[in-house]
């Protein structure tokens, strides 16, 4: 009953947005709203706008897409800033067409698809509502009414340019129907809808000798023209095509350089002076905004061609490069998963990680300079710290190669092959051993993928194989390491004693003997070297510890094991290599003993409630360690 109840709420709501009345009144209503009359290219940005931007690392990020569009902040925000920004303003961008140019499955066709549903949604809000011509099959702007050589004081008053002539239809119309008093033209509001072909099209080329240029413009409706007398009768024409139904919004042109080129004849006009030719009429008016797609070997043979140069300067081509950023393709890994008949397998945690390590690592280049690999220059994209770098050495990275993610795996490989290992293994649990070995094996079946970028790939799949084995060996040390906590928090108290001593120049007791000695180094450096600190930073390091302390004592709190995270790494660290013994006995024991048994089930409980494995993936896991470990 719950939905029926949804379900009358929304007609409720629908009649609500309804509204109609006379031009007269509808100038009222743009008097007290002047965002009534903004233009597609306006409602679109202010649409984007209106949910909010968030600045983050110094770039802005867009609300609007941040949750369906992952890693691509810096190529939005282009889109954004350099098309519907000026073409908002009414800049001469706004004459062009928007040609996004990217690899396979890089999110252009979401992109595309977000902007629409948006627009739908946005149109039933008060700031982006919309009115036309009442009967109009175009959903003309009644601004339109205004004679030409009214507007300049129009907008005098108003502040609101118009652009466009009244259509053939509305011109008949407001002569028979209304005796040409425009104050009495009824206007309503609408609402966009792909569906319903308000505001909304797509255009998508078939077979060039049976596609009719009617499919764009409309086409003459011959069963009335016995009715009409005449073939230049407006009425006797159907305004149905995809540029007269996506008036007031816009029309995605999808696989556009495919197309034939009378086909495309038709955007000259459309995008230069805001009208297309249909039929025996005069230039029709529309507002909208035309996006298309393509990818790039089908664009730089575009461009290749001279026939298409007229149509080339009225693009703006934007870049929609593939993700660079490991933890935002594992997010979209995420998305993607949820989205399927698979989303309640369990998938072992790092496993969508690890495939993201791969799939980035296939799309990023090699950097020029020496002292930097792939690993860490992946790493550095993702927001990670690596000694030696800093933000500006990133921002030089990404200028190195200006087609850098335009290349490399796509997400969908990535889950096809997720897919077919979830699909193999007898129970429902993956982890990243499989799908490791499924990308591999889909590697070999890969017919459009060359030797070279082959052999390239496989050794990628090695790498991310090592990034993930020294994953799962952090896993498992912090999972024996909370099992000896009182072992782990001792060692701590020991090391910071020594460090007080060291720091403050002070001899140390021995709690047995009652004699001096001097801070244990030895001890101190095997603690310190677990994290890389070198010796000649060691003291600093030191110092750092004590003033966190007196911090924490200044304000009433007790410094503990987790209180200073890089010290609670290397006393993991350290413990872990004192008991890696303990360990590989305990992991790779086929028949332990009731303690070691003791210790498994401890551990295993640890990796499934703090780290969100289930028993058989938290198995799994303890026996590849032991595994590592043992070799």
């Amino acid at each position: 009953m719950d939905i029926l109840r949804k379900i009358e709420e929304h007609r409720e709501e629908e009649h609500r947005l309804k509204w109609e009345g006379t031009f007269a009144e509808y100038l009222e209503l743009i008097k007290e709203r002047p965002h009534v009359a903004q233009s597609a290219h306006s409602r679109v940005y202010n649409m984007i706008k209106d949910a909010g931007i968030d600045e983050v690392d110094g770039k802005k990020r867009y609300n609007f897409f941040s949750q369906q569009m992952y890693g691509l902040e810096e190529s939005l925000e282009r889109l954004v800033e350099e098309y519907f920004h000026p073409a908002a303003k009414r800049l001469d961008v706004r004459k062009r067409i928007l040609l996004l140019m990217g690899p396979v499955s890089g999110g252009k066709s979401t992109l595309v698809a977000m902007l629409k549903r948006g627009l739908e949604q946005y149109s039933r809000t008060e700031r982006g509502s919309i009115y036309s011509i009442k009967g109009c099959p175009m959903h003309e702007d009644p601004l339109h009414l205004i004679p030409n050589h009214l507007r300049e004081e129009f907008f005098q008053e108003y502040g609101i340019r118009i652009e466009g002539n009244l259509s053939p239809l509305n011109l008949m119309r407001l002569e028979k129907e209304y005796g040409g008093r425009i104050e009495d033209v009824i206007v309503e509001r609408i609402v966009l809808s792909e569906d319903r072909r308000v505001g909304i099209g797509t255009f998508s080329p078939s077979d060039p000798k049976s596609q009719d240029i009617a499919d764009l413009t409309g086409s003459i409706d011959f069963s009335t023209i016995a009715e009409y007398g005449s073939e230049s009768d407006p009425r006797a024409y159907r305004f149905d095509g995809e540029l007269n139904k996506a008036n007031r919004g816009m029309m995605e042109f999808q696989e556009m350089l495919k197309c034939d080129e009378k086909f495309l004849w038709h955007l000259l006009s459309l995008t230069q002076e805001g009208n297309f030719k249909a039929g025996r009429f005069a230039l029709i008016s529309a507002d909208e905004l035309i996006v298309a797609h393509t990818n790039e070997a089908e664009y730089r043979s575009f461009i290749s061609n001279k026939k298409n140069e007229a149509l080339h300067s009225r693009i703006i081509v934007m870049p929609v490069p593939y993700n660079l950023k490991v933890s935002e393709e594992e997010r979209i890994y995420q998305k993607m998963i949820k989205e399927s008949d698979v989303y309640n397998v369990h998938i072992a945690p790092h496993t969508l990680r690890v495939a993201a390590m791969f799939t980035i690592l296939t799309r990023l280049k090699e950097p020029k300079k020496g002292d930097i690999d792939l690993i860490k220059k992946m790493r550095l994209y993702d927001g990670e710290a690596v000694e030696g770098f800093n933000q500006v050495d990133v921002e030089e990275m990404k200028k190195e190669f200006t087609d850098e993610g335009m290349t490399g795996i796509d997400p969908r490989y990535v889950i096809n092959r997720i897919s077919s290992a979830i699909i193999r293994k007898e129970n429902p649990s993956i982890n990243a051993l499989d799908v490791l070995r499924s990308l591999k094996d889909g590697l070999d079946q890969h017919a459009s993928i060359s030797n070279e970028d082959r052999e390239r790939f496989m050794n990628y799949i090695s790498i991310a194989r090592r990034e993930y084995d020294e994953i799962a060996k952090k896993e498992v040390q912090k999972a024996f390491v909370y099992s000896y906590e009182e072992s782990a928090k001792t060692l701590m108290n020991n090391y910071l004693d020594n460090v007080e001593a060291f720091c403050n120049k002070n001899k140390m007791r021995d709690p047995l003997t009652g004699e001096e000695m001097n801070p244990d180094e030895k001890l101190m450096r095997s603690i310190e070297e677990q994290i890389g600190i070198s010796e000649n930073a060691k003291r600093a390091f030191r110092e750092e510890i004590l003033i966190r302390i007196s911090a924490y004592a200044r304000k009433g709190q007790r410094f503990d094991y987790n209180s200073h995270e890089r010290l609670r790494e290397a006393i993991q660290k350290k413990l872990f290599a004192d008991l890696k013994d303990v360990v590989k006995i305990t992991t790779s024991s086929k028949t332990p003993d009731e303690v070691q048994l003791k210790k498994v089930n401890e551990v295993v409980a640890r990796l499934i409630e703090e780290h969100g494995y289930n028993s058989t993936s938290a198995n799994d896991l303890l026996r590849y360690v032991g595994s590592l470990l043992n070799r």
